[in-house]
């Protein structure tokens, strides 16, 4: 990054020369003396033009006075010590910008695209929409788009994740990936200027130019430092009534600490915070960044995940939920919009075979219409006018969950309700908890989304204060309402956030898809969709600022002791010019300690790999544990032949599938995360949560081992409601407790 720094290690080289041939040259250490003069006389002009009280002032006042007295190997010296300090400095910015470096540099120039029948390399910049993009294997996705074959990616450079990570076919994947396994073909969704990778390259290139303002917090110092370094200076020379003692205060207080400690502090962490995957465009950005007491927080797409899932499937008398999936599928596979996906999805985990459909078209407003098995298939809103009993009751039950309803009719009558949500990210309440760890003592939620639907959000994550129905302006007076009382960051990932982000201290992009205008005004960027990578960006600017000014603080206060030496007559000039160097060293080396991060216990791969594998069974296990409340709902007519048969099912599923599930985390998994969560006590509610679920489903396998009979209903209805709870509250505690460890320790 900086190519000044050959120049620089030429210019110590012939300073150390002249500083050792002054013996029998000493024209050599003036010369030096002279050399670091002008040098020093440049940086204090600079900070002029910026309008900036700098420490510069000091180093010019001691090279000057030791011309004035004739102590020539003590301003040697100096100039040596300043032109090392640049030395380091560049080393460090440049060990420090290393980061964001191999990010720009990853940036792809070229892409394949299948056109008029063959693969042919054009500019990344022509890849339009709709473009078929071939990526061979270990090559660099150019642009997000969506899979049209299943594949394996490396996503460390974006997440931080060492593990390919497999996708299926429609998945959407981000441009800026690897592409770790076969060739893969895929459909380009977005340009490459619009693509998530470009917004963060875009940051990173500002970031790498952007190093000047991390001096702010040095010039604070500075203010008191020249001052007091020139009282004493000029007290010294009264009391001795010599002037080389007033030189000899002076070349001791030369701020070299303060020049390099800090700039290098706040690099350095910039550099952390880009391995952690949170971009930030400057150092001031990082100084605010650890100065956040307020965050205000979006919720699609922040706190949420983002995108709509179906989360139960309610069916009418005769339908079943398997069904009604294949017939909605069928359809939706054709259409464009964000719901389709969603029921592509469920389908797909559900293990559902999707049939073909003809015909198929969009009805706007309405929803998709085709023709499935010879059945005229619609998915999509219904009146809510005239329902039969089953789905009056599934409207309710959405109502109750906050979520939509995707309905399938099968020739115009309705069969089945698909309830859609868009679910709290796992990682969501352990980094508002480690937020509030780390000093934001305000967590304030404004979204646009009904007042119901944000209450219950912030219930379960403990925010202080909620907002709802909000538009882009009101979001941006939140902001400033909450400036007032302290500094304050917004959190949002969509366009309509721009506004808001733009007024914040520090406004932040969540991973940024395609949102040019909120990655053009954020501040930082999070490289990963999860959040909690926004925990991570608070933790490292705070101990990056904390070794600043820890830094400066050590460089100022032994600076000061040794000020009072000079004082005293116990140092010449020359001795404490070699003394500040010392010093200037040891607040340097502090300083580099912010390249390191956050110290934090590592995840061994063993144990990476199972939360890997045990996350993956989370969402294939959603049918079954849907088959389970399915159950129970059939119950409340009473004990008909279908609800004996849905209990039985829901038995099944729970004995094949999720009873294996949860023996394998209690034998494989948890002793894995044990060391990281306390040992065998940190453990030890979680295993009791096994245990009951597998007290439970004991009970309920007694009830099937024979015909069931109506005075079974309400102790099947319990213990089915019960193993529902149980396995809903067990599996958000895994989710949030033991798979965010390896989100962590990215």
């Amino acid at each position: 990054m900086d190519r000044k720094l050959p120049w620089r290690v030429a210019v110590v080289a012939a300073l150390a020369v002249a500083t050792l041939v002054g013996p029998v040259a000493p024209w050599a250490w003036l010369a030096a003396t002279v050399a670091g003069l002008g040098y020093s006389v440049s940086m204090v002009v600079a900070d002029l033009r910026a309008r900036r009280f700098g420490t510069d002032v000091l180093a010019t006042v001691s090279l000057a006075g030791t011309l004035v007295v004739g102590e020539y190997l003590a301003g040697a010296l100096i100039a040596l010590m300043l032109g090392t300090g640049q030395a380091l400095e560049g080393y460090a910015q440049r060990r420090a910008h290393r980061d964001l470096d191999a990010l720009l540099a990853r940036a792809p120039r070229t892409a394949r695209v299948r056109r008029a029948g063959s693969v042919i390399a054009v500019p990344v910049g022509e890849v339009a929409v709709g473009d078929v993009v071939v990526v061979r294997s270990g090559e660099v996705v150019p642009v997000d788009g969506r899979l049209l074959e299943p594949g394996s990616f490396d996503e460390s450079t974006l997440t931080g994740e060492p593990l390919p990570v497999a996708r299926e076919v429609d998945a959407v994947v981000r441009g800026g990936v690897c592409n770790a396994g076969a060739v893969v073909m895929m459909r380009a969704v977005r340009t490459a200027e619009r693509s998530a990778y470009a917004g963060v390259v875009r940051l990173a290139e500002q970031a790498v130019a952007g190093a000047a303002p991390v001096a702010r917090l040095a010039d604070r110092f500075a203010v008191v430092l020249v001052p007091v370094a020139l009282a004493v200076a000029g007290v010294a020379w009264w009391w001795a009534g010599d002037p080389v003692r007033a030189v000899a205060v002076l070349v001791t207080a030369t701020p070299c600490p303060l020049l390099l400690a800090v700039p290098v502090a706040i690099v350095s962490g910039m550099s952390a915070a880009s391995r952690r995957g949170v971009v930030v465009k400057d150092g001031a950005v990082l100084e605010r960044l650890g100065r956040v007491r307020t965050a205000i927080l979006d919720k699609t797409g922040t706190v949420t995940l983002g995108t709509p899932a179906v989360t139960e499937v309610l069916v009418a008398p005769g339908m079943t939920a398997d069904r009604a999936l294949e017939l909605a599928a069928a359809v939706e596979r054709e259409s464009p919009h964000v719901l389709a996906t969603a029921v592509v999805t469920a389908a797909r985990r559900a293990h559902v075979p999707v049939a073909a459909a003809t015909a198929v078209r969009d009805e706007p407003g309405l929803g998709a219409r085709g023709v499935v098995d010879g059945l005229e298939v619609t998915v999509g809103r219904l009146a809510a006018d005239n329902l039969p009993a089953w789905a009056r009751s599934a409207l309710r039950r959405a109502r109750l969950d906050g979520a939509g309803v995707v309905w399938v009719r099968v020739d115009g009558r309705p069969v089945a309700a698909l309830l859609v949500r868009d679910d709290l990210r796992p990682e969501a309440a352990r980094t508002l908890s480690r937020l509030r760890a780390a000093g934001v003592d305000r967590l304030v939620l404004v979204t646009g989304d009904r007042r119901e639907v944000a209450e219950d959000v912030a219930r379960v994550l403990g925010l202080d204060e909620v907002v709802a129905d909000a538009r882009p302006e009101t979001k941006v007076e939140w902001v400033r309402a909450e400036q007032r009382r302290a500094p304050t960051m917004a959190v949002g990932d969509g366009v309509n956030d721009a506004p808001a982000l733009a007024a914040a201290d520090v406004g932040v992009a969540v991973a940024a898809w395609g949102a040019t205008a909120t990655s053009q005004v954020a501040d930082a960027v999070l490289t990963d969709e999860g959040i909690d990578r926004l925990a991570d960006a608070v933790e490292t600017a705070r101990r990056a600022r904390g070794i600043a000014v820890q830094s400066a603080a050590l460089g100022v206060g032994l600076s000061v002791v040794a000020m009072i030496a000079a004082a005293g007559g116990l140092l010449m000039p020359a001795a404490g010019a070699l003394v500040q160097e010392l010093i200037d060293v040891l607040a340097v080396g502090n300083a580099l300690r912010a390249l390191r991060g956050n110290a934090r216990a590592d995840v061994p791969l063993t144990a990476r790999r199972l939360i890997t594998r045990f996350r993956a069974e989370h969402a294939d296990l959603a049918d079954a544990r849907a088959a389970v409340r399915g159950a129970a709902d059939a119950l409340s007519s009473g004990l008909t032949a279908e609800a004996d048969a849905r209990v039985r099912v829901a038995h099944r599923v729970l004995v094949d599938r999720i009873l294996p599930h949860e023996r394998a985390e209690e034998h494989e998994l948890y002793p894995a995360v044990a060391p990281m969560v306390g040992g065998r006590d940190g453990i030890a509610p979680m295993s009791r949560g096994h245990a009951e679920i597998e007290l439970l489903v004991a009970r309920l396998g007694r009830h099937v081992t024979g015909a069931l009979a109506p005075d079974q209903v309400d102790d099947l209805r319990a213990t089915l409601y019960g193993l529902d709870a149980v396995l809903t509250l067990h599996f958000a505690q895994e989710e949030q407790d033991y798979f965010a460890l390896a989100d962590r320790e990215r």
